[in-house]
């Protein structure tokens, strides 16, 4: 109910109007208070939403970083906080974002005073275990000691027990668990891969779900996303795509997704063929023009005919 007032001589005319404001669902709420929170925002959070697509991505890392902020109000006013873990698994395709949202984590829970450093020690499978009976602990501690005070990133952790009993990726596995109550206060591990098969590394062993309760999914981009991704990726290197390339890669992308199913490379797919078409560029220039007398324009632009097809 909002009031106006009109004043005529001697009186004062009141009108009211009721103004009924459209219920907002939760999804609405968070967007627009995330808007709110990066109007003063240059960090982390910042190089997050600059991302092209992972929209459920970007509401839950707000709703870490909305809790962090809490958490630390609560502290200065001398109120408890209970212990909380921050590990995390990452599921989706390559390509994804899987290590970039994870090193802006890093930076996030730096800026927040969760982790001392936040930097990020990625590492896979053969970083992590060893050739025998013991070595694989060495090896993951050593790993661990080098994350401690950022994050711990695990590409396709389900490698670990792709050996069975006898491996020793379970040894690895031991180890680390050991780590995720030993070290929370100052280490962050996300283990990431495919869907699937995280899914079937998660019930290889009873003590993992619980010990990373945030999860998230990295969907494929759709094919607006990824030109998108290859105008950033071509604008950050003072290139551009002629309207003939952009409509050849956007057929090049959609049979590319066709074929690669479930197992598609999204962005890394398109810094492929941008990087290549670039060294396809090169040669275009230096061949039809013997003189190099080229402009600007020439410099910049990617045709269609720098697109190599198969």
């Amino acid at each position: 109910m909002k009031a106006t007032g009109h004043i005529s001589g001697n009186q004062i005319k009141v009108v009211f109007r009721n103004e009924t404001q459209p219920a907002r669902n939760r999804e609405q709420i968070i967007s627009s208070r995330m808007e709110k929170s990066l109007e003063n925002e240059s960090g982390a959070l910042k190089e997050l939403e600059s991302l092209v697509g992972l929209e459920e991505v970007k509401k839950l890392v707000y709703e870490i970083y909305a809790f962090l902020t809490i958490r630390k109000l609560r502290e200065e006013q001398g109120l408890h906080n209970a212990p909380h873990m921050f590990h995390m698994l990452f599921r989706g395709n390559p390509g994804t974002g899987k290590t970039t949202v994870a090193r802006i984590l890093g930076k996030l829970f730096k800026d927040m005073g969760i982790l001392e450093k936040g930097h990020l020690v990625e590492v896979e499978r053969a970083d992590l275990v060893g050739e025998y009976i013991g070595h694989t602990a060495s090896r993951t501690r050593d790993v661990i000691k080098k994350a401690i005070g950022g994050v711990l990133f695990i590409d396709e952790a389900y490698s670990l027990v792709r050996g069975g009993e006898k491996d020793f990726g379970k040894e690895c596995i031991d180890t680390l668990i050991k780590s995720l109550e030993d070290d929370r206060k100052q280490l962050i591990v996300i283990l990431a891969g495919y869907n699937e098969e995280m899914d079937t590394f998660l019930s290889s062993n009873p003590g993992l779900p619980s010990r990373f309760p945030i999860q998230l999914d990295f969907p494929d981009y759709t094919l607006n996303q990824l030109l998108d991704i290859a105008d950033t990726m071509c604008d950050e290197q003072a290139y551009y795509l002629a309207s003939d390339s952009r409509y050849l890669l956007r057929r090049m992308l959609a049979r590319e997704r066709e074929n690669g199913k479930n197992h598609f490379s999204n962005a890394r797919y398109v810094r492929n063929v941008i990087e290549k078409a670039i060294r396809q560029q090169a040669i275009r220039i230096v061949t039809d023009h013997a003189a190099l007398q080229v402009d600007k324009e020439v410099l910049m632009e990617l045709k269609a005919e720098d697109f190599e097809q198969e």
